[in-house]
């Protein structure tokens, strides 16, 4: 199994109503991508200093499973989207 986090920060100037989409559009994933054993999306409740604004925790059976999710059409217009209203986005993913 594979375990894959992802986190935002968002640019100061993204409205609450855009930050809220993005968190929607990844909510939807598992229903478009069978390659997705578990996910979980939210926002940031401690709000620390060193503190992003959302994060992702999904796992997968495999990398090919990962892989499968990374290129899925759903997953990159998410994708594209977090990027776009981020200034800083990164990722972690390890095996469990």
């Amino acid at each position: 199994m594979l375990t894959h986090i992802v986190i935002w920060k968002y640019r100061a100037d993204v409205e609450a109503e855009v930050r809220e989409e993005h968190v929607r559009l990844l909510s939807k994933l598992p229903a478009a991508i069978k390659e997705i054993e578990s996910l979980q999306v939210g926002f940031d409740m401690v709000r620390l200093p060193r503190s992003y604004d959302s994060g992702l925790v999904a796992t997968f059976k495999d990398r090919a499973a990962l892989q499968a999710y990374t290129v899925h059409l759903e997953h990159v217009k998410a994708a594209e989207f977090g990027r776009k209203i981020s200034e800083h986005v990164a990722s972690v993913d390890f095996e469990i």
